[in-house]
C-alpha cells in the first residue's frame, strides 16, 4: 500500500508512529494525540519546506503504528521504542556515566553483597543510585568489614575444602566452608545488611543491641564485640548514606552549551541540598538526529505558544524560522545559538530518555528551557515513583541562578571535549576508576600480551604504567614453558601465575589494575590463575583488540564501550598497544634466536657449549661465516674450525648453483 495511502487509514487515537526507510529502518518515532492527524501534517509543503523535515520525508517509504489509551501511555512506548530501536532522526541518549548500586542477591543459598551498574529483574535486592560513585564501593567495603560477608567471589553453590585468608582474618563468617556458620547466623546478617541499605538505623540498632545484651549474658564476648563494632558502623554510616527516600532538597540540575553543531550537557545532582557529583552529556551530530520540527507540538497550556517555538507541522502555520526560534531563545536568558538547535525540543526528549527506566527520580528536576509533554512527564513520574515530581524552568531567582551555573559549566565540558583540551592526570585517573568502578585511585596498573606464530616460540610481555608514565624498568618478558601449540588462554593463565606468585612469596604489593591485552576467554584465564594462588580480590579487566570493549572481571554482562574520544580509552588503548609492541618485539628475538642456533646445531661437533661461545665471540651467525679459519680456532680447535668452514662452503656452493 502506498504510503499516502496507508495514511487515510490510520485511527485518530493516541499512539506512536514509525518512519521506514527503503531497508525497513526505523528512522524516526513520534507520538501523537491523534494518529492520523499528525503523520498527514508531515506531507505538508510548508512542513516539507524545513531541511530536517523534507530529509526524513525523502527516505520515509512507509509508516507504521501503535495505538494506545490516552497521551500519557503514548509518551512511555515512545521512549521504549526509541531506546530498543535507535532511530538516527530521533535525539538519542549517549551517556559516558552511569551510577552504581548495592545488589543482594537474594536468591542464593548464601547471598553476597556487591556493586552493580545496571538493574536487572533477576530476584535481587538493588539499593541506590549512589552518588558520588565511589560512595557505593564505600558502603559494600564496610558491610564486608562490618558485617562479614564475603567479598571474593568464590562460589558459594556449594562447600569448598577450606576457606581463604579473609575467615582468618576475621573479615568473612566462612560460608564457604560447611561448619564454619550456619544458615540461620547467615541470614540473620543478611537482614541486618537490608536494614542498614534500607536506611533503618533505628530499626537494626534496636535489633543489633538486643542481641549483643543476648551475647553478653551467655559469655559470648567475641560476638558481642562484633555486635557492638557494627552499632558504632550505623552511627557513623548515616551522614553518608544516599538512599531512593531523599527529602524534599533533592533536586536534578541541567545545563548545556551548543556550538558549531555540537552540544555538551551538564547534569548536577543536588541531594540534601548539596551537589554532591555531576554528569556530562556529548552530542556531536545533531545535524543528523536532531529536528526543529519532528516533535510533539505543544498541547499544554502551562507551554504557552508565544514562549517556544513551534515543535510540529502544523498544517496552518509554516515552518519556524532560524532567527525567530534564536530570538526565543535570547529571551529566555540561554546563550545565542547557532543553526536551528531547538533547546526545548532536546530536553522534552532527553528528561524522557533519562528517566522514565529509573527507579530513583528526585523530587524536582530544573531545566534550562521550558518544552513540551513538560506537565504529562512529570505526571507520569509521579505516578510511577509513588511520589510528588516537579519539573521546572526556573526564569529567576536563586534557582535561576544555580541553572546558570550548571550552564557555566557545561560551556567548560564543552571546551574540554571539542577543543581538545587534555585533562589531567589526575581528572582520567578519576574517570578510569569510575569507568572500571575500582575502589581506589588507580596508581599501577600491570598489563600482559601474548605473542605467538602458530604456536610456535610463545611468549608473554608485562608492561607497567605508574603515576602517569610507563615505567621502562619494571617491564618483564616471559618464555611461556608448561603450555604446547595455539593456546593463549593457558598461556595467559601460566604467566599471570607465576608473575603474581613471585609476588606473593616476595610479599610486594599488587598493582591497581591488571589489564589483559584480550577478550573474555583471556580475562577468565587470568582470573583462574589467581584464584588458584588465592587472590580473589584484584581488579582485573581485558580489553579486546577489534571492538575495544573494556570487560572488567564480575561485571562481565556489562561490558564498558568508552567514547572513542574517551582520554581514558586513550589511556588503556596506549597501556594495550605498549604491551603488544613489547611482547612482538621478544617474540621477534626469540624466532631469530631459534633460526641461528639451528644452522649452527645442524655442523657436526657444535654442541650448545661450543655454539653460545661462538655467537659470544663473532657477535652473530654472519660473522661466524666471514671468519677465517685462524679466527675461529682461537674458540674451538682445529678439527672443529675445519668442520664449520667446509658447512659454509658446501652452503655457498649451493646457493651459487640454485642462482
Amino acid at each position: 500500500m502506498d504510503i499516502n495511502e496507508k495514511i487515510r487509514t490510520l485511527p485518530t487515537s493516541p499512539g506512536c508512529y514509525l518512519y521506514k526507510n527503503a531497508e525497513g529502518e526505523v528512522i524516526y518515532v513520534g507520538k501523537a494525540k491523534n494518529l492520523r492527524s499528525r503523520v498527514r501534517s508531515y506531507f505538508l509543503d510548508a512542513s516539507q519546506a524545513n531541511a530536517k523535515t523534507g530529509s526524513l520525508m525523502r527516505e520515509a517509504v512507509d509508516v507504521e503504528y501503535i495505538t494506545v489509551d490516552n497521551e500519557r501511555e503514548a509518551l512511555a512506548l515512545e521512549n521504549n521504542l526509541i531506546k530498543q530501536r535507535k532511530p538516527r532522526f530521533n535525539i538519542l541518549l549517549r551517556d559516558d556515566k552511569t551510577y552504581p548500586y548495592i545488589k543482594l542477591t537474594m536468591n542464593d543459598r548464601y547471598p553476597k553483597v556487591f556493586v552493580t551498574r545496571k538493574l536487572r529483574k533477576d530476584g535481587g535486592a538493588y539499593f541506590g543510585p549512589y552518588f558520588p560513585g565511589n560512595l557505593a564501593h564505600r558502603l559494600v567495603d564496610l558491610i564486608h568489614r562490618s558485617f562479614l560477608i564475603p567479598s571474593c567471589k568464590v562460589d558459594l553453590s556449594r562447600y569448598h575444602p577450606r576457606a581463604c585468608l579473609q575467615f582468618y582474618i576475621k573479615r568473612c563468617l566462612g560460608p564457604c566452608v560447611e561448619g564454619l556458620t550456619t544458615p540461620e547466623a547467615y541470614k540473620q546478617t543478611i537482614r541486618d545488611v537490608q536494614l542498614f541499605l534500607e536506611g533503618r538505623p533505628n530499626e537494626l540498632e534496636q535489633a543489633l543491641t538486643k542481641r549483643m545484651a543476648a551475647a553478653a549474658e551467655n559469655e559470648q564476648f567475641e560476638l558481642a564485640a562484633r555486635l557492638r563494632d557494627q552499632i558504632v558502623t550505623v552511627h557513623q554510616a548515616q551522614d553518608k548514606q544516599r538512599i531512593a527516600t531523599a527529602d524534599n532538597e533533592d533536586a536534578d540540575v541541567f545545563g548545556f552549551h551548543y556550538e558549531n553543531e555540537m552540544l555538551a550537557v551538564n547534569l548536577f545532582h543536588m541531594r540534601g541540598g548539596k551537589i554532591v557529583d555531576r554528569r556530562d552529556f556529548f552530542w556531536e551530530e545533531l545535524p543528523e538526529s536532531l529536528s526543529d520540527t519532528l516533535n510533539e507540538q505543544v498541547d499544554d497550556p502551562s507551554c504557552a505558544a508565544e514562549s517556544l517555538p513551534r515543535l510540529e507541522p502544523d498544517p496552518l502555520q509554516s515552518a519556524p524560522e532560524v532567527l525567530e526560534e534564536t530570538a526565543i531563545i535570547q529571551r529566555s536568558g540561554i546563550t545565542e545559538l547557532d543553526g536551528i538547535f531547538s533547546p526545548a525540543i532536546f530536553f522534552s526528549a532527553l528528561l524522557k530518555q533519562l528517566y522514565l527506566d529509573q527507579s530513583y527520580v528526585p523530587r524536582a528536576i530544573y531545566v534550562p528551557v521550558d518544552f513540551p509533554d513538560r506537565a504529562i512527564l512529570a505526571e507520569l513520574l509521579s505516578e510511577r515513583c509513588k511520589h510528588r515530581i516537579d519539573i521546572a524552568a526556573p526564569q529567576r531567582g536563586d534557582k535561576r541562578s544555580l541553572v546558570d551555573l550548571v550552564c557555566q559549566n557545561a560551556k567548560q565540558s564543552y571546551d574540554q571535549r571539542f577543543r581538545v583540551l587534555k585533562p589531567g592526570m589526575k581528572a582520567i585517573q578519576e574517570s578510569l576508576q569510575d569507568a572500571l568502578t575500582l575502589e581506589e585511585l588507580p596508581r599501577r596498573i600491570e598489563c600482559f600480551d601474548i605473542s605467538h606464530i602458530q604456536g610456535a616460540e610463545t611468549v608473554a610481555s608485562m608492561v607497567v604504567w605508574e603515576d602517569g608514565a610507563m615505567k621502562k624498568a619494571d617491564y618483564r618478558k616471559f618464555q611461556v614453558k608448561t603450555v604446547s601449540g595455539v593456546d593463549d588462554f593457558a598461556s595467559m593463565r601460566e604467566v599471570v601465575q607465576r608473575r603474581y606468585k613471585r609476588l606473593l612469596d616476595d610479599k610486594k604489593p599488587f598493582p591497581s589494575l591488571i589489564l589483559i591485552d584480550g577478550g573474555l576467554g583471556q580475562l577468565h584465564s587470568a582470573y583462574a590463575a589467581l584464584e588458584e594462588i588465592g587472590v580473589t580480590l584484584q581488579p582485573l579487566a581485558s580489553i579486546a583488540k577489534r571492538e575495544e570493549i573494556i570487560y572488567v572481571h564480575g561485571q562481565e554482562d556489562d561490558p564498558i564501550v568508552l567514547d572513542r574520544r574517551s582520554p581514558v580509552l586513550h589511556l588503556i588503548q596506549m597501556i594495550r598497544d605498549e604491551s603488544h609492541r613489547f611482547a612482538v618485539t621478544y617474540h621477534r628475538k626469540r624466532r631469530e634466536m631459534r633460526d641461528r642456533e639451528s644452522e649452527l646445531d645442524a655442523i657436526p661437533g657444535v654442541g650448545p657449549t661450543t655454539r653460545q661461545r661462538l655467537l659470544q665471540h663473532f657477535g652473530s651467525v654472519r660473522g661466524i661465516k666471514q671468519a677465517s679459519f685462524d679466527a675461529l680456532t682461537a674458540v674451538v680447535n682445529a678439527t672443529t674450525a675445519e668442520k664449520i668452514r667446509k658447512h659454509f662452503a658446501e652452503e655457498s656452493s649451493e646457493l651459487h648453483v640454485l642462482q
